[in-house]
């Protein structure tokens, strides 16, 4: 009897997650969708508008247009995830929210959610900064996390010193969904990240800064085959 073949591994996730006051003056909502644009256009799975100053109505626009973006990028369809506000999420018709610690509980959202509130396949994530908060996440329903800062970075300095990759495979270990790796993720350390068997990785200045994007389309290439 011949072997069953195996499966092939999966394509590690790749997140862009967005920071409007970052990318200078001129038109926010127009900076900001030429980025995703250019993001989606390069392949990135995911696009998670963080965007916490924005007021819900300006936040809507912004996450509608990305999710026509997304939707019509030619290297393949970039799921859009909205930070925090899950009335924008739904309205805007997103992949999914993402909750913080200020945010709706996670066991509340998905409850309200998975009663028919949302599609089936609305995906919801949470922020975690230890193993349990990982493991609590998982217990209250959520479909996948991020977890970090793994390195030092400063949007992440808030939340304490860098978790490290060791720590990352511990919570990788201790979950059986998703685990994205942030803070201070680039080209340099994406790799180990994913040795510690992180599904992905997530990051803002890897997309943002001058120089980091000259060559986008390649770096997300090789982040989606470290091999």
């Amino acid at each position: 009897m011949q072997n069953a073949p195996e499966n092939p591994p999966r394509k590690p996730i790749v997140c862009y997650v967005t920071d409007g006051k970052a990318l200078g003056a001129g038109d926010r909502a127009a900076n900001l969708l030429a980025r995703i644009r250019t993001a989606a256009e390069a392949g990135a799975d995911w696009v998670q508008i963080r965007e916490k100053d924005l007021c819900a109505r300006e936040l809507l626009a912004v996450a509608r247009e990305a999710v026509r973006v997304g939707s019509e990028a030619s290297a393949g369809k970039a799921r859009v995830i909205v930070n925090d506000r899950l009335d924008v999420a739904l309205a805007a018709g997103a992949a999914g929210v993402h909750l913080g610690g200020e945010s709706l509980p996670t066991r509340d959202a998905v409850r309200w959610c998975r009663s028919g509130n949302a599609p089936a396949d609305f995906l919801i994530g949470v922020s975690c900064h230890s193993v349990e908060q990982a493991r609590e996440a998982e217990s209250a329903g959520a479909n996948y996390v991020f977890f970090g800062p793994v390195f030092d970075t400063p949007s992440k300095r808030a939340f304490g010193p860098p978790l490290g990759t060791a720590k990352l495979a511990e919570a990788c270990g201790a979950v059986g969904i998703p685990v994205i790796a942030i803070g201070g993720i680039n080209m340099e350390n994406a790799a180990e990240c994913l040795r510690a068997g992180a599904a992905g990785i997530a990051a803002i200045r890897l997309f943002q800064e001058p120089g980091k994007s000259a060559d986008l389309q390649s770096a997300i290439g090789r982040l989606h085959h470290p091999g």
